[in-house]
């Protein structure tokens, strides 16, 4: 029996060292935000992203084994120990049909969901996100900040999940003139982890809390379970 038994996990090893899979999975990722430096940032680069007073924008590179993957800008918000989202610097070609001479500029990209354990990295496709009005406040896995809808009539408070199909939180806070507007359009949402709630402050508006009742979790790093959404409910101030 005892040699039975040796044998069988003699076996289990081998397969274990030979396998190409399980080699693959126990191969370690390199992800590294590169040094900061500052590229020449103005709102006729970048009319969306631009905010007041800004003459530069903060850029490092991403780069993951040793590989460039993308510029990035600000700061990163870790969401599990095996994952963080950052958001992505873009170079855009500014130049005119018949120019000589090449133009760049740069602008703020959208959000980028980075995995430590497998290096791969995936742009997040965040719901009613507008570069000119939304400015996202990130908390464990959820992102909350002020949306504008399809018909850009409409300014919404959302807050939505990673890996969720839906948003947590969709509700609209006032009608919306994209010509004519307050900037900022909202102030910073700020949010409570005990009872977990979140605390919009759109601009002339009285600010407008709503408590977010978790349901099953969503992981980050894959789930084939139907994700629930949480319920939120309204808390004006």
């Amino acid at each position: 029996m005892r040699r039975l038994i040796q044998v069988s996990v003699l076996f289990v090893l081998s397969a274990v060292l030979i396998h190409p899979a399980a080699a693959a999975a126990r191969k370690l990722h390199s992800v590294i935000l590169g040094a900061v430096h500052h590229e020449p940032y103005s709102q006729q680069g970048d009319p969306a992203g631009f905010e007041a007073g800004e003459t530069s924008l903060p850029v490092r590179a991403l780069l993951v084994n040793g590989v460039f993957k993308d510029w990035t800008t600000g700061d990163a918000h870790d969401v599990t120990e095996r994952s963080f989202v950052v958001r992505r610097a873009i170079q855009m070609n500014n130049s005119l049909p018949g120019d000589k001479l090449e133009s760049w500029v740069w602008q703020r990209g959208p959000w980028l969901l980075v995995r430590r354990d497998t290096g791969r990295v995936t742009v997040l496709k965040l719901r009613d996100y507008d570069p000119a009005v939304s400015r996202v406040s990130w908390f464990r896995n959820y992102a909350a900040y002020c949306g504008v809808i399809a018909s850009g009539k409409s300014l919404y408070a959302v807050v939505d999940q990673i890996a969720a199909r839906r948003p947590v939180l969709a509700k609209k806070l006032a009608a919306f003139d994209a010509e004519n507007h307050p900037d900022p359009a909202c102030g910073p949402t700020e949010w409570q982890r005990d009872p977990m709630r979140v605390t919009f402050q759109p601009a002339g508006m009285a600010a407008v809390a709503y408590d977010i009742v978790s349901g099953s979790a969503v992981l980050v790093e894959g789930s084939s379970d139907e994700p629930d959404t949480p319920a939120a409910q309204p808390q004006t101030k």
